[in-house]
């Protein structure tokens, strides 16, 4: 497993906050913007210790933004002392990832904010990290973005890439904004779409695509269109020669591709298999197509990807969508400390952790 940067923070002006907003409590659980009215109306200045924490093995991400919103939109940044942990570390439940000690009016805005970005960014790294560790160290290109709403490409995107970090394996995104972060760019295929808007031929499609993409571009073409990769692949890269980096196949899980019809009987022939896969390798090897990469996607998870790599399926690349952004990743914050004295509620605790690191 790679070691993580854990000298340099992302600047907070990097995530492009809606701070006014953010500190007038508009993003805030109405409870919380109600307490922290209540303390200021009666002049109450409590000196507290925030605990913040989840309760999975997980691999940590959105610490940097949470950080921001902290800095950007509490009332006296500089009267709070915040401890935390990095991006990409690894977590155990209910290990402290963040401390915040200070008066707590001027942050208790600001709870619901860095909670929920704590909580979708590690969901997001924990998943991606689980991903790459299962296609051992293959590329993986990271697809969810149709899947959800735009707003969360941009820091979703870098949680990616903080996985990527983590693993030392290589984690592509589909969209420039995903990769805005950290400077990259967004990675994609040629398209169903292009295909149809070239009258369902794909060779022609992927021609004139390869005629306009720049020459570091990878050039990788869906091949499922017909709903026979086979013939498609070989027909691509007939075409295309050594201007192609790989096909792509995404046959849809309804469907039985058809250089599959005659060989039904003992395995679930639908969507992106073991046997399609092996059955366009060798063809593609048999004509003198080895340096031809194959990627494959549709419908893959971690289970589906293990499975592939303990069988040796020659899959070079996976593509991996919606699977990336479900589940829960839940982050919690406790008072544990209040003028000097312990106050966490009844099956809560302050748990000091010493691999906390001041936040400057």
């Amino acid at each position: 497993m790679a070691i993580t940067e854990r000298t340099k923070r992302l600047s907070p002006e990097i995530f492009d906050l809606p701070v006014e907003k953010m500190r007038a409590g508009y993003y805030t659980d109405a409870y919380f913007n109600h307490a922290r009215e209540t303390l200021l109306a009666d002049g109450c200045h409590p000196q507290v210790v925030m605990q913040v924490f989840q309760k999975k093995d997980a691999y940590l991400g959105g610490m940097d933004e949470a950080i921001a919103i902290l800095k950007l939109c509490s009332e006296d940044v500089d009267g709070l002392k915040i401890q935390a942990l990095y991006d990409g570390d690894r977590v155990s439940p209910y290990e402290t990832v963040m401390t915040i000690e200070g008066d707590y009016t001027a942050f208790a805005h600001l709870e619901t904010l860095y909670l929920g970005v704590l909580s979708r960014r590690t969901l997001i790294t924990t998943n991606v990290v689980r991903v790459l560790e299962a296609a051992n160290g293959k590329p993986i290109i990271f697809m969810p973005a149709r899947h959800d709403h735009h707003r969360n490409q941009t820091g979703d995107g870098y949680a990616a890439y903080v996985a990527g970090r983590v693993v030392g394996a290589p984690i592509g995104v589909t969209t420039d904004e995903q990769a805005s972060w950290w400077g990259g760019k967004g990675v994609g295929t040629v398209p169903h779409a292009l295909i149809s808007a070239y009258g369902g031929d794909t060779v022609l499609a992927a021609t004139r695509f390869a005629d306009w993409a720049p020459p570091d571009l990878n050039v990788v073409v869906l091949v499922d269109f017909e709903n026979d990769s086979v013939r498609t692949s070989l027909e691509v890269a007939r075409a295309l020669g050594p201007r192609l980096w790989g096909v792509r196949l995404d046959t849809a899980e309804a469907l039985v591709d058809r250089s599959l019809w005659d060989e039904l009987g003992d395995f679930k022939p639908t969507g992106v298999n073991e046997r399609l896969v092996r059955k366009v390798r060798a063809a593609l090897d048999d004509a003198g197509f080895e340096d031809v990469r194959i990627v494959a996607s549709g419908g893959f998870t971690v289970d589906k990807i293990e499975q592939f790599e303990a069988r040796g399926v020659p899959v070079d690349s996976y593509g991996i969508g919606s699977s990336l952004i479900r589940g829960s990743n839940d982050f919690t914050a406790d008072v544990v400390v209040t003028d000097g004295k312990p106050t966490a509620k009844a099956g809560r605790r302050w748990r000091p952790n010493p691999r906390l690191e001041r936040v400057e």
